[in-house]
């Protein structure tokens, strides 16, 4: 019972969000657009605000695609984790912030941070790639996550995009869902949508 009771815990919490279905044309934070044809539902905490849009085909935790639009030099990538995801002796993890210069691999650091929050990050491969039209990073990764001992795969994408009034603007998105039959069955629907980010306007 001990050890799904953080799980239970996590349904419940997710209870508590909004739930929207999505489907056309999105703004995420007024800079990134996206377009779905597939439906997706966006899940938002009304307790909480992240710097990301996160949206689910089965419903959180089983998968989420988030999306990051226009992330400027000082802000974080995520608000502060949740106490449940973290052992209770565990010291507080650093909270990755967006700075300019970034290398293509210290990119891809700021997400193994933000994921590491919920488990045991492996990052599996980095390669170029193209997102939101500026030259950028694909990556692939593991998270053996901490409160239900459950192996998820994850991808993501990462470019940096120059701005006239504040230097670059970070965008970028991340799919996982479970390694067992749930990633590679909903990878392509991801995909589909993030090969339409664009940058708005």
């Amino acid at each position: 019972m001990r050890r799904w009771l953080p799980f239970v815990l996590a349904l419940l919490l997710a209870a508590c969000a909004n739930v929207q279905r999505m489907s056309g044309e999105q703004i995420v934070n007024e800079r990134l657009a996206v377009t779905v044809s597939q439906d997706w539902n966006k899940v938002s905490d009304p307790w909480d605000v992240d710097p990301y849009d996160t949206w689910t085909r089965e419903g959180i935790p089983l998968d989420h695609l988030r999306f990051w639009g226009g992330v400027r030099p000082g802000q974080t990538l995520m608000t502060k984790p949740a106490l449940f995801s973290r052992a209770p002796d565990a010291k507080a993890p650093r909270v990755p912030t967006f700075r300019p210069g970034l290398p293509p691999e210290k990119l891809v650091s700021l997400f193994e941070e933000l994921y590491a929050t919920a488990g045991t990050v492996t990052i599996t491969k980095m390669e170029p790639a193209v997102f939101v039209g500026q030259k950028g990073v694909r990556f692939e990764f593991t998270l053996a996550r901490r409160r239900d001992d459950l192996t998820m795969q994850g991808v993501g994408w990462v470019a940096v995009r120059p701005d006239a009034t504040y230097g670059e603007e970070l965008y970028a998105a991340t799919f996982v869902a479970p390694k067992l039959s749930f990633f590679d069955r909903l990878l392509p629907m991801a995909e589909a949508v993030v090969k339409t980010a664009r940058v708005k306007g």
